[in-house]
Order: C-alpha cells, then structure tokens, then sequence
C-alpha cells in the first residue's frame, strides 16, 4: 500500500492498478492522478457543498452505488455536515471535500463522479445555484445546444448571470448562480416558471412535460435539481462512462460549436484545454444575483 502526503494530512493509496475503465485502461490509480492534479480548480465548485458519492469499487462494468453517509472507517479529519432527510428527517452526515487531500481519499475509494448540493452549508436551506438539466432526444446534442441558449437569453433577460457545462454523459446545465437568501420552493418555483415562459415561446423544440411518451421529440427543460437534498454533478467530475469523460465548465460562446459534444472532454485531455484556457466557472460566485427579483422580472415580463 502506497501513501500521499498532502500538508498535514496523509492518505493511503490502495489498488493503484485495479482497473476502474477497462475499456479505456484507466485505472484507480489515475483517477486519483487526475483528481489530485485537477483540486486546485475543482475545490471551489465543491467548498461546503454536501455530496453525494458514486462509487465503482470493481470498476465501472460492475454496479456502483450512491454513499451519502461518511463511513465510519473514514478518517477524523474529513469534514462532514450533519443533514435532515427531506422525508423523515433522519440526520446524515454528508461529506464535504474542502482539500486536496479529501479529494484524494474519495477517489482511493473508487469515488469516480461526485454529485453536489445546490446549496453550501451552513445555509443548507438556502440555494445558491439554479439549474436547468437538458438532454438530447435521439442524440441530437444540436437542439442541445440551442435549447442552452435559450435558457441562456431568459436568464440574462432577468438579470441573471448563466453559466453553461458538460454534464460529461449527455447534455447540459445551464447554470445560474444566486445569493442565499430564498429558499428552495422559491427558487423551484422561479425555475419552473421560466421553464414554462420558455416552453411557451418555443412550444416546438422545449416542454415542461415530464412523461416521455408526451414530449413528442422536445426537449424536456429539467428543473427537478431544484429542490432540498437534490444533487447536480459537480464540475470537473469524472463520469462512469467509457472514456473517463469529464463534465467541463464551458464558455456561452462554445455554445455555438457545432463541434461541441457532451463527452469531448474526459481525464486524457482536461488538463490541456485548462493550460489553454481559465476554468470559465472560476469566479462563479461573483457573479451571483438575488432569486426574488428574478422572479419579480419573469411577472414582469409575463404581464407585459
């Protein structure tokens, strides 16, 4: 068993050479490679956001599993937040990766994507990101793609300020970041309410439908994500899908290359497109803006 030292903090490495993507021949081993040498960018997307881990112990040709629970074999000096169930309460302490060597840990345990939170403790209650999920219909990442820029004209309509990623499966977030200070059912609300102004304007191409025999080959504007205890995968995030592709932040521009693809970028090339281009979420907080006035703007917009 190998070892890593990060400041203060020493994580044992186990495995190395297990195959995690046979398909690909990446290993456990370069997981962790990957996600040691991508913390430094992808620490600020996950900084006091809960997670939810998936985790492919055998490889990701055998089942995984979803861990929301810190395991008590899990070392002291890992954070966690203690967080009620939205369906009994029941209280689970959910991990927070805040370092580098957090983040090296999971990966030794086969953690390949890691699904975050919308909201940052401790105002778990309070949301700081609105999302909107799109997926393709029969693999046409095309009306993908103009769909984002559609929710991307809505929010700068209201104010809001977009921001767009790869999920690294098959479609895209668009993503919106907000101050905490509504809740979940207002920022759900707001989040269904543009997506049924934007189903309104372009009832050809977006629907709000959520039973697939009744979209008739729309896209399904997805904003499910916007609720207490839901997850979204976090930027940079490998997926368990051959290849080891990765969910990129984009910029709005990319939107527009017809050579764009959800899985384009993945552990082998990630690195290179960031020593040639900033992480285009860096920042993202900044840019955060207040989901009742949004809200107040869409009425607006509506009655006009």
């Amino acid at each position: 068993m190998d070892s890593a030292r990060f400041g203060r903090y020493r994580v044992e490495l186990s495995h190395t050479g297990k195959l995690l993507f046979p398909d690909s021949g990446i290993s456990k081993g370069e997981l962790i490679e990957y996600y040691r040498d991508i913390a430094a960018v992808m620490l600020p997307h996950l900084e006091d956001r809960p997670l939810t881990l998936q985790r492919f112990p055998d490889g990701i040709r055998k089942p995984g599993f979803y861990q929301q629970q810190r395991g008590d074999y899990f070392p002291g000096w890992i954070r966690t937040r203690s967080t009620p169930r939205a369906d009994d309460g029941a209280a689970v302490q959910h991990i927070l990766c805040n370092n580098q060597a957090t983040l090296v840990y999971l990966a030794n345990q086969a953690a390949v994507t890691l699904h975050g939170w919308l909201a940052r403790t401790p105002r778990i209650t309070r949301p700081d990101r609105l999302i909107v999920d799109l997926d393709p219909v029969d693999n046409d990442f095309a009306a993908v793609r103009r769909a984002a820029r559609q929710v991307v004209e809505l929010m700068q309509t209201l104010d809001m300020n977009p921001f767009v990623m790869t999920t690294g499966s098959r479609g895209l977030h668009v993503a919106a970041p907000l101050r905490a200070d509504s809740d979940f059912d207002a920022v759900r609300d707001l989040a269904r309410d543009m997506a049924a102004v934007l189903a309104g304007r372009h009832p050809a191409a977006l629907t709000v439908e959520q039973r697939k025999k009744r979209r008739r080959g729309r896209i399904y504007l997805d904003v499910m994500r916007n609720a207490y205890g839901q997850t979204a995968v976090m930027p940079y995030s490998v997926r368990a899908l051959p290849g080891a592709p990765v969910a990129t932040p984009l910029d709005l521009a990319e939107l527009g290359d017809s050579r764009l693809d959800p899985q384009r970028w993945h552990v082998k090339n990630i690195l290179r497109r960031l020593g040639r281009k900033d992480d285009p979420w860096a920042g993202i907080r900044r840019h955060a803006t207040t989901a009742g006035r949004a809200q107040q703007a869409l009425r607006a917009l509506q009655d006009g």
